[in-house]
């Protein structure tokens, strides 16, 4: 076993990585960017080098600036976590060069999966099952639109040396081809300097399940079961589960041996991940092979009871394999909610900001917080907005769900959007539970997963103005604390007027529609609280950010969060969002406040997709930027022209900047 290994890497995987390695006593050293100086995994690891700026081809991208800290410290073995330099063949050959061991595949098996195209090829020998497509050398686009029209729409466009959802579309009708083309190329260029494309026929129901597969350099080989990963937005996922609902022994045992076959075929070694789309009639294809450790590991560690982390170490140091296929076992089952400060309500657009509040459930056998940061921690444009990763297990399905919705109502945070209630709202709803499964699952249950009704505000409503009341009254007790006069009756929250009924009049937007409620204080403690023709009794008790409440004799504990004016109360059903509609008071010179065609976040200007002066049809695309990870297109509001571009490609931009200046015409 190594002495000392050093992690090519940053946030929760760089800490993962330090968790094993110090249970195996094996020293640690994090790199970091100047962003990264204070970050955790650097308080972690035992040393840590600088290796650059916050812009990770200034810094995490540096194959030469991690050897030269490797060289530096001593270290034996370089750990390249995900992302990065994990599938870099350049830079594992770096390693070898400077008699580094490289924690992952040899080159020859990266090079080999590297390309899609040249791995769909070797499937084929291997004979692992392919989805239809294209996959050859000549990249003329005239031939990728004939494949697609021959194999008829809809279609997948896929960056040959991608992953991760980049480079990536989905073309529905032939109009949609050249534009949808043309955005794949460029992101894929970006992400992975080659803008090199394959076409697959896309399946319109399948399910996204995929096999960890862990190969020594002694000719073992196995499979440690199935993780299903179809629940998925822009590609990337979002909650994953082990093992895959609905999994027949028959059917595992034979996606288990395609996926040893496939890695068998590369004369794989070390942790890796052969993904296959699943259809509807039990059929299933390769999609691609991950050359790494998975975001999801996780789940398959909780139900085989296998530290994957500590397994690569040792098939790295030459050890062999812990198991073999017949000593493994699958025991309960296992969810992975991935937090990401983003705002599902806008289309998943990352977000950027300080963590003020930071509270992840309390860790247990049933859960697990993977995470890189810690309360007060920036999120920023630089990198991934993944704050967390939240790991549930239990004996059977629906209790390791419980134990997920359970987990997501106690995860607090606050500072920025996040996707907490989204997903608590995915894994509460019917189809979920169910296990209705596949890759447009969000798209197809987007109004269970949204609540956009308001069918239910005469249930919620009450709970919202409780909450408000009492949360004004801990505010006002607060602050008569402080007062020099604190029993006099301006210091009191009740609504007090002589000789009148204790009164508040709230106006509560919830899910979109603003409602009128009065809450009236009624004896006991009690309010009656009107919400229209409906009208309840009401009592509780605000616990720091525990709510207690009593609606007409209905009990419960709810949990609250709040983020500037937003409230969220997560009740054994849903997640409940809203806020107090605030008197609009206008602006006091009377301007127009209207909101132009503005960045939607901190980025960068990729390209301008039009000339100042062209006129163009209403939603035509007129540039792109790119932010944490993912591009975002600034499309004409209007039949109109651009009469000026206020940034040229390359430049940085910060959120809510003026980009174009439009005009519109007729």
């Amino acid at each position: 076993m190594f002495t000392k290994i050093l992690i090519a890497n940053r946030g929760e995987i760089a800490c993962r990585v330090i968790k094993t390695a110090r249970l195996l006593g094996v020293k640690t050293v994090a790199v970091y960017s100047d962003a990264d100086r204070d970050a955790l995994h650097v308080a972690m690891a035992d040393e840590a080098v600088h290796i650059g700026a916050p812009a990770p081809r200034d810094s995490y991208l540096r194959g030469n600036k991690v050897i030269e800290a490797a060289v530096k410290t001593g270290a034996q073995a370089i750990h390249p976590g995900y992302g990065f330099l994990s599938e870099n063949a350049e830079f594992c050959k770096l390693c070898a060069d400077n008699n580094i061991v490289f924690i992952g595949p040899p080159i020859e098996a990266i090079e080999a999966m590297g390309s899609k195209s040249a791995a769909k090829t070797i499937m084929e020998n291997a004979q692992v099952p392919l989805v239809p497509g294209y996959h050859g050398d000549d990249q003329n686009p005239e031939i990728l639109r004939k494949t697609s029209d021959d194999m008829g729409y809809p279609v997948l466009l896929k960056a040959a040396a991608g992953g991760g959802g980049k480079g990536m579309r989905q073309v529905w009708s032939a109009d949609e081809f050249d534009e949808a083309l043309a955005a794949a190329k460029r992101e894929s260029m970006n992400a992975f300097g080659d803008d090199k494309m394959l076409v697959e026929k896309y399946l319109t129901q399948p399910r996204h399940v995929e096999l960890q597969v862990f190969c020594d350099s002694h000719g073992n080989a196995v499979y440690l079961f199935e993780r299903d990963c179809s629940v998925q937005r822009r590609h990337q996922k979002v909650i994953e589960e082990a093992p895959a609902p609905g999994m027949t022994d028959e059917l595992r045992a034979n996606m288990g041996e395609a996926a040893v076959r496939a890695a068998q075929a590369i004369n794989y070694q070390g942790a890796g991940t052969v993904e296959f789309l699943l259809d509807v009639d039990g059929s299933f294809y390769f999609m691609e092979m991950n050359t790494r450790l998975q975001v999801e590991h996780p789940v398959t560690e909780k139900i085989t009871g296998q530290d994957l982390v500590e397994w690569q170490l040792r098939v790295a140091a030459g050890e062999k394999l812990p198991l073999q296929q017949n000593e493994l076992r699958i025991n309960g089952h296992s969810f992975e909610a991935r937090i990401y400060a983003e705002d599902p309500a806008n289309d998943f657009l990352p977000v950027t900001g300080t963590l003020n509040y930071l509270q992840p459930p309390m860790e247990s056998e049933h859960v697990r917080v993977d995470t890189g940061v810690l309360q007060g921690d920036e999120v920023s444009v630089f990198y991934d907005p993944m704050i967390a990763k939240l790991i549930v297990w239990d004996e059977y399905r629906d209790r390791a769900l419980n134990r997920l919705t359970t987990a997501l109502a106690e995860y607090r945070i606050s500072g920025m959007t996040t996707n907490t209630e989204f997903l608590y709202n995915l894994a509460s709803c019917k189809p979920f539970r169910d296990a209705d499964l596949d890759t447009g699952f969000i798209e197809k249950h987007h109004d269970a997963i949204f609540h956009t009704s308001n069918s239910d505000s005469d249930q919620y409503l009450p709970l919202a103005a409780l909450y408000l009341v009492l949360k004004q009254d801990q505010q006002a007790q607060y602050q008569a604390h402080g007062s020099n006069d604190r029993y006099s009756p301006w210091s009191r929250p009740n609504a007090w007027r002589l000789n009148e009924t204790h009164s508040h009049s709230l106006e509560i937007d919830l899910n979109g529609q603003s409602h009128s409620v009065t809450v009236e204080e009624h004896k006991g403690s009690r309010y009656k609280i009107r919400c229209g023709d409906h009208c309840v009794l009401a009592s509780g008790e605000l616990n720091g950010d525990e709510l207690y409440a009593d609606i007409d004799g209905f009990r419960q504990r709810i949990t609250a969060s709040e983020h500037d004016g937003q409230y969220t109360l997560f009740s054994a059903e849903q997640a409940l969002h809203f806020s107090l509609v605030q008197p609009d008071l206008g602006d006091a010179d009377g301007s127009d406040n209207a909101g132009g065609m503005t960045a939607p976040m901190n980025g960068t200007i990729v390209t301008l997709l039009t000339e100042v002066g062209t006129e163009v049809e209403a939603d035509a695309p007129l540039l792109v930027m790119e932010a944490m990870k993912m591009e975002h297109t600034i499309r004409a509001p209007a039949a109109g022209k651009v009469t000026e571009f206020y940034y040229q490609p390359g430049d940085l931009v910060d959120g809510g900047s003026e980009l174009v200046a439009f005009e519109v015409l007729g």
